[in-house]
């Protein structure tokens, strides 16, 4: 058991949100003692060339990336990379800052592995994301910038208002993420549709030439999740990030309010996620991410057409080693299995 396990029960039991700010700036003062990249480097970091590849011309050292939610305004890149991952993405961040929604808003379900979050887009605005990211650019890796709608703009101006933040981010993100598919702000799921996305990756492509993703939700009928995924990338966009949270409460024994993520949510995630693999694989990017765990769940959406995947919820329950050990494990599992790179066996089941 390691030391991140033998603390757990103490940490957990402290307000989710607290200890997640707090977790955030005790790893900034610990970058900052000397030796630490050192130290986070041996017990954190895994390298191999089998697990490099190139994703839309951006370059990823390994493919386990940091999910939205988990640092929205940015204030932790540096640290965070040290961590082992492949990539980040930051936000989600609204053009206008807002506090979102009421405290208590993040809530642990410990028998489940999972979390449920009714966050609502807390964040100091795509201005000052900007801000604060400027001096980093260009990092070390990728950075993805993840857009979401202001709560109390209405349908009507929504295009406008993901438009207003994009412009703001233009210059320092290496990516972006368009979250139409968060359940903590009202209406914001209606946007999943083929007339809305067309609209915005028509606008965004006008933008900027780099990558531009869409977040859906695990709780679309598989076939209208095709359609708008296919809509999308008819009108310039680079891939998909499949999932979001879940507003299925069936799968947690208490639930509170929120979208749920963890280990609750690995099958529900993974199942939309085979349909859009089966179809897209070999069409456009895609991204897995939800109840991701283990090696074995990397493995499996990689096998499904997962170029990238993203860790949020299992960083929570495993630890600061997450990575390093998906990593080594990943890469163990594609040599058994004959691949000698990553890209290989992107959607291998379907072959």
């Amino acid at each position: 058991m390691g030391l991140y396990q033998r603390l757990q029960p103490l940490l957990f039991k402290v307000d989710p949100e607290k200890i997640h700010h707090f977790s955030q700036q005790a790893l900034k003062a610990f970058r900052a003692l000397p030796f630490s990249d050192d130290v986070l480097l041996r017990f954190c970091s895994y390298a191999d060339e089998s697990l490099a590849q190139e994703v839309c011309g951006m370059r990823f050292y390994n493919p386990i990336g940091l999910a939205a939610g988990f640092d929205k305004d940015a204030h932790n890149v540096k640290a965070l990379s040290a961590l082992g991952f492949g990539y980040l993405e930051l936000g989600t961040i609204t053009k206008i800052p807002q506090s979102g929604n009421p405290k208590p808003r993040l809530f642990r379900h410990e028998n489940e592995q999972s979390l449920q979050n009714a966050m609502g887009f807390n964040n100091l605005g795509s201005v000052a994301l900007a801000k604060t990211l400027e001096p980093l650019t260009p990092f070390a890796i990728p950075l993805g910038v993840n857009i979401g709608k202001n709560k109390e703009i209405t349908g009507d101006d929504a295009l406008l208002n993901y438009q207003n933040a994009l412009e703001d981010v233009l210059g320092v993100g290496d990516y972006y993420t368009f979250n139409l598919s968060s359940p903590n702000t009202p209406n914001l799921r209606d946007l999943q549709n083929e007339k809305f996305v067309e609209s915005l990756f028509k606008m965004a492509r006008k933008k900027t030439k780099k990558p531009l993703f869409l977040k859906i939700a695990p709780d679309m009928e598989a076939d209208v999740a095709l359609s708008v995924c296919h809509k999308a990338i008819d009108h310039g966009a680079s891939g998909i990030i499949a999932t979001n949270t879940t507003t299925d409460t069936s799968l947690i024994a208490n639930p509170k309010q929120g979208g749920i993520s963890g280990a609750a949510l690995r099958e529900k995630s993974k199942e939309l996620f085979a349909v859009l693999g089966k179809e897209l694989h070999n069409k456009t990017a895609l991204i897995s991410v939800g109840g991701i765990f283990d090696a074995h769940d990397a493995y499996e959406r990689i096998r499904l057409g997962a170029s990238l995947l993203q860790v949020y919820t299992g960083l929570v329950y495993a630890g600061p080693s997450l990575c390093q050990n998906l990593n080594r494990e990943l890469a163990a599992l594609l040599k058994n299995d004959g691949f000698g790179n990553i890209a290989e066996a992107v959607g291998a089941d379907f072959r």
